[in-house]
């Protein structure tokens, strides 16, 4: 950005803003917060649980969009008087500091406008996520457990909440599978670019020859069902097996045959539940996550029909989409966008949001490019 004139810039940056809050409609936004608010404050709202986190999550969701956008209008007017007064009292401090709100505003303002590019059926949705070791043996069971954490310690950044329905471990070391939500608005518009073969290459911990490896485990983002959401399945369509909990290396976590697992026959898609005691409430948890599970099978057939009506080739993201490497160099690169990162610690510790915001572009770009 070398050259361009700070007031140029704030006027560019100005204009985004402009842009960004007039596709977030900031007025209906206070409303709905206005709405949401009496909600709130109805003194039977938590006779429902599940309906009052729902609506106290989404006015929680909604005053920080708004705060967030408003806080940024006021540091791009405050940007503007900073720069004013280092060129007025010659104050090379006080340019540093104005410069480095100026990169902090660009990257925030980028930020924003990604949010305005989540406008997908069903973006808006909270994220069921699915973690699979593939191939690599002990190694990829070990990554698809890094995987887990990266994706929880990302939403706890975030400040989202998070249920594991159901982990799978392996024998000797790591997980099989993983199943858990990340119940926050837009959750789901924001990962889904997630969804896709991670591939790690490293020295294996498990080999006492210290050799590299390399290893994959897919990650798989499904939209939560909501009650509007029809999908049917019949009683006869599944097979409803109960089986006894268990930990990390076996170990019995319920003394009862709690645990849930869900075989939808016409399709193989298999879905299990074991964080609950209560076999009703696994069985219930269960059948949602293969519901979302059929709906995300369905919205994908409906868009390879229109792919075939448009003459265009299906987009399909369910393959490798990043690398990990730990030895001999240290990288992360996304081999869609083509974003780096030469610290794999901080992004394996949820810092994933270079990353994301890279992906959700780019799938925009595809997917306008599809329709055009």
């Amino acid at each position: 950005m070398a050259g361009i004139d700070p007031a140029e810039e704030i006027n560019e940056l100005a204009g985004t803003l402009r842009s960004i809050q007039d596709v977030l409609d900031l007025d209906a936004m206070r409303k709905q917060i206005e709405e949401l608010e009496q909600q709130v404050a109805a003194p039977d709202l938590w006779d429902d649980p599940e309906q009052a986190q729902k609506v106290t999550s989404r006015l929680s969701h909604l005053q920080g969009e708004l705060n967030r956008v408003e806080g940024v209008s006021r540091r791009l007017d405050d940007l503007g008087v900073l720069y004013e007064l280092a060129a007025e009292e010659g104050d090379a401090d006080t340019r540093a500091e104005a410069d480095k709100e100026l990169e902090s505003l660009r990257s925030d303002i980028g930020a924003l406008e990604v949010r305005t590019l989540l406008s997908g059926e069903y973006d808006a949705r909270e994220a069921l996520v699915s973690i699979n070791a593939q191939a690599g043996g002990v190694d990829a069971a070990d990554w698809a457990e890094m995987l887990l954490r990266m994706y929880l310690r990302w939403a706890e950044r975030k400040g989202y909440s998070t249920e594991v329905y159901d982990t799978s471990y392996a024998e000797e070391a790591g997980i099989k599978s993983a199943t858990f939500t990340i119940k926050a608005p837009y959750a789901y518009g924001t990962l889904r670019g997630e969804h896709g073969t991670h591939r790690l290459v490293r020295i294996s911990p498990f080999d006492n020859q210290g050799r590299r490896q390399t290893s994959f485990a897919g990650v798989d983002i499904v939209p939560v069902v909501e009650q509007t959401d029809h999908i049917d399945i019949n009683e006869d369509e599944i097979r409803v097996d109960v089986y006894r909990s268990s930990g990390p290396g076996g170990q019995g976590v319920n003394t009862t045959d709690s645990a849930v697992r869900i075989t939808h026959l016409p399709t193989n898609i298999v879905v299990s539940c074991q964080n609950e005691r209560s076999q009703l409430q696994n069985r219930a948890t269960a059948m949602a996550v293969l519901q979302a599970k059929l709906l995300e099978r369905k919205r994908q057939e409906e868009a390879e029909k229109m792919s075939e009506l448009r003459g265009a080739t299906t987009t399909s993201w369910g393959t490798q989409i990043r690398n990990y490497v730990l030895h001999p160099y240290q990288i992360v690169k996304d081999l869609r966008t083509g974003t780096e990162a030469g610290n794999p610690t901080a992004v394996l510790d949820g810092d994933l949001d270079e990353f994301i915001e890279s992906e959700i572009r780019w799938m925009r770009r595809q997917e306008t490019g599809a329709a055009g």
